[in-house]
């Protein structure tokens, strides 16, 4: 039904377009540019959560996203105000998590004239967002907002910025939520092609070795159930990229684990060995690939994705599909599951047998420090054990991510929370308090380096202020411990700029009490259990914990960069032993 026009302003028309789009929730800061939008904000059934740095805003609207698979929502002034979300803009391009950026801009007549806070973000972001908009005309702005999030979560998810002049906002305009939208040229092909379906089943039923290798846009596209039934219904053993853990549970006996670079040798093997890999939402990414020469050499490709683009941008294809990976896993199933009736079935046992036994022989392990001090990966296995699976984990990036994605269990999607792609330091702690605020009724854990955790830490104080009790683990080596960990390997123990000398500055204890938080601190392995229930027992307030682990403890298994998956290394002076002769 059409509604009838309002006389209101600009930044009323805004507010009154955020809220017919779904907004529940915008994290923000004001500034002169964006000003006037805060005036209407008050009067709005939207909560606003107002951040201490533009970053934590675009990474919590990711985090809530991510965790609810609605659109996140962040605002920003303009100038330095917009220019701090383009870390998070990027990290959402590169992860597809949809997100809507609202900024302001300097007044029309001032754009181009190098104004006070003038930044051409449009420009800016471009790159690395999925589209976005400059609104100079307040007539413009419901039919913007509403296009926004519609290209947000539709097709590939992604991030969309929106950039209101200050002229268009402070001007009298008419208020009517467009009926229907005109986007000539996007179409987002969801429903995969039955001819390409049917010859994806024929590969699938002639091979020998298939791996189903799962991405993250399983994950985007709510596509757990179904991938569990088609792994059922084959037997074909599964690997679950970085972006992916929890797609299919851990403990489903066809996993074998994650891939790449640091991924188990099972997961590694797999695919090295595999004569047919069904790619469902991944992207061939160097880090899961290696040397792409010398990566699956014996595979066939089906390759699955929303976005056509995508598909053969790596890897050469024998069966592209484009569509969403629940309808394309769905009609799988329904195509393989005629064919079993007829007597047509897949034989993968012998292949089954493999990798699993290579699971068995080389399991995702670690040996305790012989000093007696803590081991990170046995406070991610005993924080996995008593926090569970229903649990929403958010890493930031290095060593304590990879531990993080090997030693908690992963039961169910969108509990795993991480910055893939980019690979953004300081992504944990406000992607937490997006996932907090979106899933309140979830126990969400930051699990954080005292690296990434000095860059974004001061969204404890947000945290604090407006009642979302996040609980973080610093994972404390003192060092930027993924650097470290290569400067060790690479560059004969030369540790160029990564001492932080964090278990001395700051004292993370005091530095929580001083944001309202709960801080507690452990450094023996057997607190480590009392100190999580004591965690856990807390939902008033934030918590930190200061994990004070081992300094020299090590990401294994590894692939060193550029090189061929093959020479995978189990620990430092250990290759795994796998024979395709097995076969």
């Amino acid at each position: 039904m059409t509604q009838q026009a309002a006389t209101v302003t600009g930044a009323q028309s805004l507010i009154r377009s955020l809220e017919a789009a779904g907004t529940q929730h915008i994290f923000g800061i004001p500034g002169g540019a964006i000003l006037p939008a805060y005036d209407p904000l008050m009067d709005s059934s939207i909560r606003h959560i107002l951040v201490r740095h533009e970053q934590g805003a675009g990474h919590a609207a990711q985090g809530y996203a991510a965790a609810t698979g609605r659109v996140g929502v962040c605002m920003a002034t303009s100038g330095p105000g917009a220019t701090n979300l383009v870390t998070p803009l990027a990290d959402a391009h590169m992860d597809s998590v949809p997100i809507v950026a609202i900024t302001g801009q300097v007044g029309a007549s001032a754009i181009g004239t190098d104004a006070f806070q003038e930044a051409d973000i449009r420009g800016i972001t471009m790159p690395v967002t999925k589209h976005n908009f400059l609104v100079t005309d307040p007539a413009e702005i419901p039919r913007t907002v509403a296009e926004a999030f519609h290209i947000a979560s539709t097709g590939r998810p992604g991030p969309v910025l929106v950039d209101v002049a200050k002229s268009a906002l402070q001007a009298t305009t008419t208020y009517r939520w467009p009926a229907e939208l005109q986007l000539p040229g996007y179409h987002p092909v969801t429903r995969p092609h039955a001819k390409q379906i049917k010859e994806a089943a024929r590969l699938i039923l002639d091979a020998k070795r298939p791996v189903l290798y799962v991405g993250g846009g399983t994950v985007r596209a709510g596509a757990s159930r179904e991938l569990v039934e088609l792994a059922d219904l084959t037997g074909i053993p599964v690997v679950t990229t970085l972006m992916a853990r929890g797609a299919l549970p851990d403990s489903h006996p066809q996993h074998l684990g994650m891939p790449g670079m640091h991924g188990s040798v099972a997961a590694v093997a797999g695919l090295q060995r595999s004569d047919l890999i069904i790619s469902l939402g991944a992207r061939f990414d160097d880090r899961v690939t290696g040397n792409l020469d010398s990566f699956a050499p014996g595979a066939q490709v089906i390759h699955a994705d929303i976005d056509p683009a995508e598909i053969g941008k790596n890897r050469a294809v024998d069966v592209p599909i484009v569509g969403d990976c629940r309808e394309v896993i769905a009609d799988l199933t329904t195509l393989l599951r005629t064919e079993a009736a007829a007597g047509r079935t897949g034989d993968y046992e012998q292949w089954s047998d493999y990798v699993v036994g290579i699971k068995k022989r080389y399991p995702v392990a670690y040996d305790e420090p012989a000093d007696g001090s803590l081991a990170p990966q046995y406070v991610l296995e005993r924080l996995s054990a008593i926090a569970g699976p229903e649990t929403i984990y958010c890493a930031g990036v290095g060593q304590h991510q990879m531990w993080a994605a090997h030693y908690i269990d992963f039961e169910q999607p969108r509990t795993w929370l991480n910055s893939g792609g980019l690979g953004t330091m300081g992504y944990a702690v406000p992607a937490a308090m997006g996932a907090k605020v979106g899933r309140p009724e979830a126990t969400v854990w930051a699990v954080d380096g005292d690296g990434c955790f000095q860059m974004t830490n001061q969204e404890l104080a947000t945290c604090a202020i407006n009642d979302i009790p996040i609980k973080v683990a610093i994972i404390n080596n003192e060092s930027l411990g993924m650097v470290r960990q290569w400067q060790t390997l690479f560059y004969n123990e030369r540790y160029s700029n990564t001492d932080l000398d964090s278990k001395r500055i700051p004292d993370f204890v005091k530095l929580a009490d001083a944001y309202g938080c709960e801080g507690l601190a452990c450094d023996s392995p057997a607190d480590v259990d009392a100190t999580i229930e004591k965690a856990m027992a807390i939902d008033d307030r934030p918590v930190v914990v200061d994990f004070r682990v081992h300094r020299d403890a090590m990401v294994w298994p590894m692939v060193a960069a550029g090189t061929s998956n093959d020479d995978i290394k189990y620990a430092r002076d250990l290759a795994p032993r796998f024979d395709q002769d097995e076969l």
